[in-house]
């Protein structure tokens, strides 16, 4: 049961990088005018890759200015998400994988 609990947030962290990486390659996209917002799908595309987004990378954005016209705050929230699931989730799980098995 724990390894199961485990590997759900894992795959819900990996879920929300992904997610990241959509987003920063989207939003890209439609600065070089590669894809258009008009189109409806882009659009409804954009706003629920904002809407996951945003919450995780408010806070860096607050922090970290924008380098050169640039946002690195997806960046800087990837590696701690990858952090996360490497060090942090072994240490929150190990003694409920222990105990429940």
């Amino acid at each position: 049961m724990g390894s199961f609990l485990s590997f759900i947030v894992d795959r819900l962290l990996y879920l929300l990088m992904l997610a990241i990486f959509a987003s920063a390659i989207l939003s890209w996209l439609v600065a070089f005018d590669v894809v258009n917002l008009r189109n409806r799908f882009v659009a409804g595309l954009t706003r629920f890759l904002d809407a996951v987004t945003r919450p995780v990378l408010a806070p860096f954005r607050r922090f970290i200015p924008p380098l050169g016209g640039v946002d690195v705050s997806p960046i800087v929230a990837v590696l701690i998400l990858i952090g996360a699931r490497l060090y942090l989730l072994p240490l929150i799980f190990a003694p409920l994988i222990a105990a429940l098995g």
